[in-house]
Formats: C-alpha cells, sequence, structure tokens
C-alpha cells in the first residue's frame, strides 16, 4: 500500500494506511466515519435511480458501525431513497440533499425549515425543465432540488448547464456541479462541508469518503477541525473517477480506484478496527 499524507499535519507526514487505521482503532470510539453515497459506496449508473452499493460494502459498513463513534452517509440523494438503497443498516445516520434531510439511526427524517417553502418552486421547476430541456437531457425531481444529468448525451452539456443557470439567476437558487449533472437547490446555508464541520466538532477523529467536488468542501472540515485541534485525526478518502476525479484527489490524502475497491478497503479496516 503506499504511504498516505494525512491532512492534519502541516505540513504532511507520510503515514502508511495499516498505521492511520491503528491510530484510528485507539480512538475508534470517538471516531466517525463519513460516506457520500453515489460514485463512492455505489458506482455511478446512466440511470439515477438504478444504481446499487458495490459488493462488500454494506457489510463491511454493518461491521465496522458498533466500533466507531458514528457512520454517516453524506449525499445529495433524499434521505428516503438512501434508507432504500441501504438496506435498512442500524446505527447508520443518513443526511439527504446536502444536508436538508436527516435521520438519525433509522429514525423519522427531519426537513430544514427553511427549506420547506421551496417544495412548489422545486416542482414547477422540474416540470418546466421536462418540458424546455432537449430530449436527452434526464430531470431528476428530489423534492427539495433538481438534478439536470446529461450522462447518456453528453453533447447537451452545453444547453442544459446554461438552461439551468438562467433557472437559478431568475428564482434565486443555489446551484450545485457535479459529474455530468446541474443540481438547483433552495437558496438555504447547508451542505456537506456544514453537516461534517458540526459533527466532528467534538470527535476525536474522523474519515471522509468522496467522489465530486461536493465533497471537497467535506475534505476542507476536516482540515479545519484538524488545525483546530492538533489532536484530531483526520483522513480525506477520494475515490476515482473520469469526471471529477483528479480535482477531488488533488484534494485527499489517499485515492482508491473505484466503489468496489472501497468495498475492498473497508473489509480490510475491520480486521483493525473489530
Amino acid at each position: 500500500m503506499p504511504p498516505l499524507n494525512l491532512g492534519n499535519q502541516q505540513p504532511r507526514i507520510p503515514l502508511d494506511v495499516d498505521q492511520a487505521w491503528r491510530t484510528t482503532a485507539a480512538r475508534s470510539a470517538g471516531t466517525v466515519l463519513f460516506f457520500d453515497f453515489d460514485g463512492t459506496l455505489a458506482p455511478v449508473d446512466d440511470d439515477p435511480t438504478a444504481v446499487r452499493p458495490a459488493p462488500k460494502v454494506l457489510a463491511a459498513i454493518e461491521a465496522l458501525a458498533p466500533v466507531v463513534r458514528r457512520i454517516a452517509i453524506v449525499s445529495a440523494r433524499p434521505v428516503d431513497f438512501l434508507r432504500d438503497h441501504l438496506g435498512g443498516l442500524a446505527g447508520v445516520d443518513l443526511y439527504g440533499l446536502y444536508g436538508l434531510e436527516h435521520s438519525h439511526s433509522g429514525g423519522e427524517t427531519v426537513t430544514e425549515p427553511a427549506a420547506l417553502p421551496w417544495v412548489p418552486t422545486m416542482a414547477e421547476l422540474a416540470d418546466l425543465a421536462r418540458a424546455e430541456l432537449p430530449e436527452g437531457a434526464l430531470v431528476e425531481y428530489k423534492r427539495l432540488s433538481v438534478a439536470l444529468h446529461w450522462r447518456t448525451a453528453p453533447q447537451l452539456g452545453e444547453a442544459v448547464e446554461r438552461w439551468g443557470l438562467a433557472q437559478a439567476e431568475r428564482l434565486g437558487l443555489k446551484v450545485q456541479a457535479g459529474r455530468m449533472v446541474l443540481e438547483l437547490k433552495p437558496p438555504v446555508d447547508r451542505d456537506k462541508g456544514m453537516v461534517i464541520g458540526e459533527i466532528v466538532r467534538d470527535a476525536d477523529g474522523a474519515w471522509y469518503f468522496g467522489d465530486d467536488v461536493s465533497d471537497i468542501k467535506a475534505f476542507a472540515a476536516l482540515r479545519a477541525r484538524a488545525a483546530a485541534d492538533p489532536h484530531f485525526f483526520g483522513v480525506c478518502v477520494a475515490v476515482a473517477n473520469p469526471e471529477t476525479g483528479h480535482e477531488v484527489a488533488e484534494a485527499a490524502d489517499l485515492t482508491l480506484d473505484s466503489p468496489a475497491a472501497l468495498g475492498d478497503f473497508l473489509t480490510a479496516a475491520t480486521h483493525h478496527l473489530t
């Protein structure tokens, strides 16, 4: 295993992965493991509704959940989608729509109050997108956001982005770029970095696994926590991909090849932590 540069060191001091897990094991009761979903736990699919977690991922998370402080999935997907696709994992917190929704350990879904008035706007926007965007663009309505995909029609990327940005300006929405997708969200101050920053305030350590540009804010939250507390042990892991992989890898401490490789990586980690 190649050396790992851990982001909580200034300058970064190389440590191998086995040593990083041993360090985590010594403080496992105070450690949080964070995961993005699409492109991290599950391969990206042309049909966003067809994705499934990679082999070994769910079993490894289930084994790790009892020995760490928390496991949290932080995703652009709605909480209900995550709950359905994670097979009812016990003891796992779900943060959907970049933190606009959350559910703790299988509990009820709680929505950020400031986002609720935007539900009708998002429904109208989704209808407008289906009517106006060219054939081949995929419109994914998520109640509190609308994602505009062009994965199956890459030639439409520029047109879809232009349309989405114009609508965001017209309606006063936030924009989140991603892997061949543009997502329009309510103007509510909530993102992955804020979610992670809140959770790790009193944690001893955390690992974050992600693959897209929105995950860079999560990496930054771990770096900020480490800068404020030298005792905190943070590791940022990128999952490689052809669209945003280079940018995310540049911000990470370690890169894995795929969601399948993440399944193997977490399975190996259980030997250190369980």
